[in-house]
């Protein structure tokens, strides 16, 4: 006797925010083996594939594409224990079912290396916003994977999502041209708005450092990481003072609640990572204090392969206790506020890495060198921390970082 068979969104991996199905495999009517890949979730983070939790066929679609759920909400439903007929899904779906017809159907296609399982959703969906196929792009990942930033530089003219002419909406004006909002923008937006407006007061205090003594270990160690396998970045050495100066001063490892400052005693960084033509993302490096040099470089370089190729999981961008923004590499001196990324109470910024004239003082008298520098800010909510705790924090971190050894 055949049964039905709930389709949930996982709670344990969206950490308590909003989704949007994005969209469904396949249609009603149509088999599933369990495990099998049913419908994309975007969240304000990665998309995420809900399996199917049975062998069964499609019966009902409780949340069609662009219905916003929350963690654990119903999506579908499945009939266990039958075959795939249009006759039993139209005899079985029950009310509110999205019928056959609304839910397209994937086209059948040729299975190769290419367009096989090994893309992501993301590449998937902005394949077919672009109408490439995965046989005309190269795949610059792990194994000829075809990652995000492959297909956008496959496609010709700007990183807008192509929208065929019959469907694109009229210009405002002359020379102007529309960018559809993405679910990720949106809820992008959304918690920068609630952190930045409706959440923390935000106090930035900015300081310089001088990166002499951490470019030299670099240079000295840079080979010996190379034949790891993991590249040694600069970033890797602002998570380790990040570490020293939080246990200087704990607070910054903190979040607010109502009755008290809830102190982590793990610290958990997370390194904010661009995705072209999406926004972006914070992978977490677990267990940061516990680590040397070494694991958080292996640790850095294995995230930011992964955000590359695209292949982030919720897993990876849950549970950050502290958060560092290296907007430098894209030219930017300075940045504030940076906008701390909720519930947490701080987020570091740096700055472009320049040579810089600086005054230094050698048996009492004054000399001007040239140093490469760089600017770093520390933005705090202003609840859990104060001021000269935030200055603390950043002498420790600065004094790490200028005495490398």
């Amino acid at each position: 006797m055949s049964k039905f068979v709930d389709v949930v969104l996982p709670a344990d991996q969206i950490e308590g925010t909003r989704s949007q199905v994005q969209r469904w495999l396949i249609g009603i009517g149509q088999a599933a083996k369990r495990d099998e890949p049913l419908v994309e979730i975007e969240t304000d983070k990665v998309t995420i594939e809900v399996p199917a939790p049975a062998d069964g066929v499609l019966v009902e679609i409780v949340a069609p594409e662009g219905t916003d759920v929350a963690p654990g909400a119903l999506l579908a439903r499945l009939q266990a224990g039958v075959a795939a007929a249009a006759g039993t899904a139209a005899a079985t779906r029950g009310p509110g079912a999205v019928a056959a017809s609304a839910v397209p159907r994937p086209a059948a296609t040729v299975a190769t290396p290419a367009a096989s399982g090994r893309q992501s959703p993301a590449v998937r969906r902005l394949l077919a916003e672009r109408g490439l196929s995965a046989e005309s792009v190269h795949g610059s990942g792990e194994g000829g994977r075809i990652t995000v930033e492959d297909v956008l530089a496959a496609t010709p003219g700007s990183a807008a999502p192509v929208v065929p002419a019959a469907a694109a909406p009229l210009p405002l004006a002359a020379g102007v041209r529309r960018l559809p909002h993405t679910p990720m923008r949106r809820r992008i937006a959304a918690h920068m708005v609630e952190s930045l407006l409706r959440t923390a007061p935000h106090v930035t205090t900015v300081f310089q450092a001088d990166m002499t003594a951490v470019l030299a270990d670099r240079a000295a160690r840079k080979a010996e990481f190379e034949q790891r396998g993991h590249p040694l970045t600069l970033t890797a050495y602002f998570v380790a003072a990040c570490v020293e100066a939080i246990r200087a001063v704990p607070e910054a490892n903190a979040r607010w609640s109502e009755d008290a400052i809830l102190v982590q005693e793990r610290i958990d960084i997370g390194v904010g990572t661009a995705l072209p033509g999406r926004g972006l993302v914070v992978p977490v490096i677990r267990d940061a204090g516990g680590m040397e040099l070494a694991g958080i470089a292996a640790t850095l370089g294995e995230l930011v392969q992964k955000a590359r190729d695209d292949g982030l999981t919720p897993a990876d961008l849950q549970g950050g206790t502290f958060t560092i923004s290296n907007h430098g590499v894209s030219g930017s001196l300075v940045a504030a506020p940076i906008v701390i990324n909720q519930p947490q109470s701080a987020i570091l910024g740096v700055g472009k890495l320049e040579k810089r004239a600086v005054v230094t003082s050698e048996s009492g008298d004054d000399r001007i060198v040239i140093r490469p520098c760089c600017y770093v800010t520390l933005t705090i909510d202003h609840r859990v921390l104060d001021g000269h705790q935030a200055n603390q924090f950043m002498t420790t971190l600065v004094r790490r970082l200028e005495h490398w050894n």
